[in-house]
């Protein structure tokens, strides 16, 4: 286990990285193909012919899933904020684990004895009534 000055620079460094990071989106890129709503089209052939690939941005933010047709001209772009975010979330996740090892060890100092500290005489603990 780190010891608590490893950790605090660990988490110096993470919020370090998190100061450097650019424009974020949270979600998914893909790939989509559709069928039309005009009559005789190849999408509605047997095989079917479906219109696409149409690249497609999927999330869910604040418990609303959403997507998103994407030009062409800004998957780059967009690619570049995916991986921000998901830079981001593994930061905050690698920040938790660093806070909840300080905590235990924290947890650990305070309950140890202290090392200065000297344990009672027997005479001491004794109550006066019992010692005469």
């Amino acid at each position: 286990m780190a010891n608590a000055a490893e950790l605090h620079r660990r988490i110096d460094r993470i919020k370090a990285e998190l100061t450097t990071l650019g424009p974020l989106r949270p979600g998914t890129l893909s790939q989509q193909y559709n069928v039309c709503g005009t009559p005789g089209c190849r999408c509605k052939d047997d095989p079917p012919q479906k219109h696409g690939p149409y690249p497609q941005l999927s999330y869910t933010w604040h418990a609303r899933s959403r997507s998103e047709f994407v030009r062409e001209a800004e998957i780059p772009q967009l690619q570049e904020q995916l991986r921000n975010y998901a830079r981001l979330r593994t930061l905050v996740d690698e920040w938790i684990d660093a806070a909840i090892q300080l905590a235990r060890l924290e947890r650990e100092q305070r309950r140890r004895p202290q090392a200065n500290s000297q344990p009672k005489s027997r005479a001491s603990r004794t109550p006066a009534s019992k010692r005469a």
